[in-house]
């Protein structure tokens, strides 16, 4: 395996989940860059863009995501949903040689169906009040990012799959 596993994908495609599954499965470390933020800036995500707005977390995510690819760790790292499509991030995470970019493909409807369950907990799609509301928006978004995600060295299609089958088919991949 290369040095590091980036994965990105939307909100709910199963980055943390799949992240924590594959580094237990082969002993590495696994870092999601949100968690990393927090612990760095020693705040939530959502207090700075409460306080600071979003360019400020963007750019403490940029700081943050360079810092970790230029560690020389092996790891899994999970991406926030937006990482890539910001600043050049996308171009910097896939111009390191030396990690592998996974993009995990999910379907809005599937998305859709994840997220309703916790949307209070999530600010960006807290104010959707039905799910067919929140499959429109990540539709949407799916539509402005996917430009991005597809630049991942790799692309994964998520749908109806467990995460043990998902790790079965990144370690085929990586063999």
């Amino acid at each position: 395996m290369t040095k590091s596993l980036i994965l990105m994908g939307y909100m709910g495609c199963g980055k943390s989940a799949l992240g924590k599954h594959l580094a237990a499965r082969k002993s590495l470390p696994f870092i999601d860059l949100d968690d990393y933020i927090e612990s760095q800036e020693n705040t939530s995500i959502s207090k700075m863009f409460k306080k600071e707005g979003e360019l400020y977390f963007r750019k403490k995510e940029r700081l943050h995501l360079e810092s970790l690819l230029s560690n020389n760790v092996q790891s899994i790292i999970s991406l926030g949903g937006g990482t890539p499509i910001y600043y050049d991030n996308i171009d910097f995470i896939t111009q390191k040689e030396d990690h592998l970019s996974l993009y995990l493909k999910t379907s809005p409807k599937v998305l859709a169906e994840r997220l309703f369950k916790e949307k209070n907990h999530r600010p960006m799609i807290a104010h959707l009040d039905t799910s067919e509301a929140l499959e429109e928006f990540i539709a949407k978004h799916l539509f402005e990012r996917s430009p991005f995600y597809h630049k991942a060295d790799h692309h994964l299609t998520t749908d109806n799959k467990t995460v043990e089958e998902i790790a079965d088919q990144i370690e085929k991949l990586l063999a």
